[in-house]
């Protein structure tokens, strides 16, 4: 071996040298000494693995071996999306216009910027476009860099203008196209399939992301449960529950779609600092570059950041986590934020939250720990106060700080939170809680959970590291100390390892907590829920049930029941056959191109506002992205054409908007997802003076004259134009 573990004397060397002479003179008996080039390679080969990695050959295969079992199930999760979605809409064979439409509301939004960096005349141009924006709500010039997290569409456009223009500089096809015959009178269209379509290239990457998350999956369930059948049972968890996991395959370019797989990465590399002792600055630089790119894309992401750090501030007070190692976690994080608020321009719902305030206020209790368990016995009391502390200083700096910057962008998340527990509800509460995705978690979905056996046994295993969490509070609690021992070092590493998963199983309550007040939610409680599930073949958990091959096989028994109603819930999936057809939209956007002017602006629903922006290049006062509070007044006053308020009040605003159309939309007038919740009934709440009253929509149904005029119709929608002069009303 070209490594040895210690040095020879002479005698080991005179008996090395006979054996080495022994060897050489039979291998050149043989066929050219081949046998001893293949023991010298496979020596050299042990020798660098060992040396330079720091590796066995043993482990180094069984690194090779997941690596190549990540790759699988990450290829598996990209064919099944790409299928999924190919079945669903026949994307393939569509036009332009219609895999524009495809793309309905705050997916159409995002869409276009992406639409409008590749069509611009270079990147820097189409970049400076989007940077100075006065289409998405006339007449204000925006950075909708900074309002929309449109970071995924600047890198895809770049990836897009580099790819077709290196293809077409040597001269490579990069997609083909053919006409489609629609039938049914319609007129043929044009489908183009391959990296060289916009709409193809740009769900490709999205499908390829998520594949290489499942990949991350396998990785993640493998090391937290220290087994490969660990992370197939992860892998297979998600499959079995996949509709309960994730939409990306019906909703692409939504921000959960490009974020949430930084987040498994993000949770793979705390999980590997919690279980280290002392981890190096590499380590904490990869875990604040992943927060980067988790909180870049989607600005709900710093809820999901507090809950993990409320979740690391209670292993830290439970003593599974040091004040050494939660500081630097919490100066990773700060470091991460501050690096987001710059590159989004300074948006201020980065630094008024919840999440902002948390660091801050952790990182005080942490270090006033000191002068606080000096003053206390140790113990549930001081526990108590630490919790207390945190609470109260979060609160009251998120205010402080929100008065600071005049912040009230996520004021309505306060409202949605206070909805969910008492009777109050205003008109901006109602537009999501009247919206099943933000509604209180269906019992269905529990229904199908427990079918999986999925929430079965996650309670199995919440409930043995719950049995022994509170076995180390109450020996902790009779011996009074007030740190874990530091002396056995196999103690330190057990306390690790038990840190850990008292850590996933708290995240594991938060994400619950949030699923259970906002269904949409479960988007991160059922991927963690396969994440925990892994950890039925710990033999830390389940050692009791007896060696490594019984257990092995109770783990393959429970995966027998859950493939039961797992591959029924795949089947099901793969039995979903449709065809996109929107003909009513499609004759609309096609008559504001060939009827309007480009300058032209237009209000209404907040989905087909999207759609308008988005295939037809013209301006609108109104979006699907509902989280700014000047957006929310905005809409509000274009959506009372659905009130019954008087038809010249509506006017009025909409003339003081600079509307030049109103696109009205007769189901938006009559539909209602429950009772109490269609549109003229969510107005009821906010002008209960005008209550009673025929609503506005229906007076224009049926006539707009005299205060607007139709200037197009079809079964679905109502173009009416809004006169500034008299003479436009003729």
């Amino acid at each position: 071996m070209v490594a040895k573990t210690r040095k020879p004397n002479a005698k080991d060397q005179s008996s090395e040298k006979d054996r080495s002479q022994s060897v050489s003179g039979k291998s050149r008996r043989g066929k050219d000494g081949k046998g001893s080039a293949f023991q010298s390679k496979n020596g050299l080969f042990a020798g660098f693995v060992r040396n330079k990695l720091g590796l066995s050959p043993s482990a180094f295969a069984r690194g090779i071996t997941v690596l190549v079992l990540a790759l699988i199930a990450g290829f598996l999760h990209w064919y099944h999306l790409s299928h999924l979605f190919e079945n669903d809409r026949h994307f393939s064979h569509m036009s332009s216009l219609e895999k524009e439409m495809a793309f309905r509301t705050e997916m159409g939004l995002y869409y276009s910027y992406f639409k409008t960096i590749i069509e611009a005349r270079s990147f820097m141009d189409g970049l400076y476009m989007i940077m100075n924006d006065r289409l998405t709500e006339y007449p204000l010039v925006i950075n909708t860099l900074k309002r929309f997290n449109l970071y995924p569409e600047v890198v895809l456009a770049s990836w897009y203008r580099a790819f077709t223009s290196t293809m077409d500089f040597f001269g490579f096809p990069t997609k083909m196209c053919w006409t489609i015959n629609r039938g049914e009178g319609l007129d043929p269209v044009e489908s183009c399939e391959g990296l060289g379509d916009p709409a193809y290239f740009y769900v490709t990457f999205v499908f390829l992301l998520n594949g290489a998350m499942m990949s991350l999956f396998f990785i993640y369930g493998t090391y937290l449960s220290g087994s490969r059948l660990g992370g197939t049972v992860t892998v297979l968890c998600f499959f079995f529950n996949h509709g309960e996991s994730t939409r990306v395959m019906w909703t692409p370019p939504l921000r959960e779609s490009f974020s949430y797989p930084f987040l498994v990465l993000q949770m793979l590399l705390l999980t590997y600092i919690l279980r280290t002792r002392n981890p190096s600055k590499h380590t904490m630089m990869a875990l604040g570059i992943s927060n980067v790119f988790f909180m870049l894309p989607w600005q709900f992401a710093q809820f999901v950041l507090l809950t993990q750090v409320a979740s690391l501030f209670a292993s830290y007070i439970l003593g599974y986590l040091s004040p050494t190692k939660m500081q630097s976690v919490l100066v990773t994080h700060m470091i991460s934020l501050a690096v987001c608020f710059l590159l989004m321009f300074g948006n201020s719902m980065l630094l008024t939250s919840f999440y902002a305030s948390s660091l801050v206020s952790i990182w005080g209790v942490i270090a006033l720990r000191d002068r606080l368990v000096g003053t206390f016995k140790p113990g549930i009391f001081t526990w108590v106060m630490q919790c207390l502390a945190w609470v109260v200083s979060t609160v009251i700096l998120k205010f402080m700080l929100s008065v600071i910057f005049g912040a009230s962008d996520d004021a309505h998340i306060s409202s949605l939170i206070k909805s969910k527990f008492t009777s109050y509800k205003d008109f901006d509460t109602m537009m999501y809680t009247c919206a099943a995705e933000f509604d209180f978690i269906e019992a269905e979905t529990l229904i199908r959970y427990i079918k999986t056996m999925l929430l079965p046994v996650n309670v199995l295993i919440v409930g043995f590291i719950a049995g022994r969490t509170i076995q180390d509070i109450i020996m902790f609690l009779r011996n009074e100390k007030t740190e874990k021992s530091e002396d056995d070092e196999t103690e330190q590493t057990q306390l690790l390892v038990r840190g850990v998963l008292v850590y996933h199983s708290l995240q594991l309550v938060a994400f619950a907590v949030l699923a259970v007040l906002i269904m949409r939610l479960k988007l991160f409680l059922t991927p963690h829920m396969c994440i925990m599930s892994c950890l039925i073949c710990s033999r830390q958990l389940f050692g009791w049930i007896g060696e490594k091959f019984k257990l092995q096989m109770t783990v393959v028994g429970i995966l027998s029941i859950m493939a039961v109603q797992g591959f029924a819930n795949l089947q099901s999936q793969w039995g979903i056959i449709g065809e996109f057809s929107n003909f009513p939209q499609e004759e609309l956007l096609e008559w504001i191109k060939d009827n309007t002017s480009p300058n032209t602006v237009f209000a209404g629903a907040m989905p087909t506002m999207a759609s308008v922006k988005l295939s037809t290049g013209r301006a609108i006062v109104n979006h699907p992205h509902y989280e700014d509070a000047g957006l929310r007044e905005r809409t509000k006053m274009v959506y009372a054409m659905y009130s019954r308020k008087p038809a010249e009040e509506v006017k009025r605003n909409l003339i003081k908007l600079q509307v030049d159309y109103f696109i009205l939309e007769d189901s938006w007038c009559t539909r209602r997802s429950k009772p109490g919740c269609s549109m003229p009934e969510i107005w009821d709440v906010e002008d209960s003076q005008n209550a009673g009253k025929v609503p506005l929509c229906t007076l224009m149904s049926r006539d707009s004259r005299p205060h607007f005029s139709t200037v197009f119709h079809n079964n679905i929608y109502k173009v009416l134009r809004v006169p500034k002069t008299v003479r436009d009303m003729r």
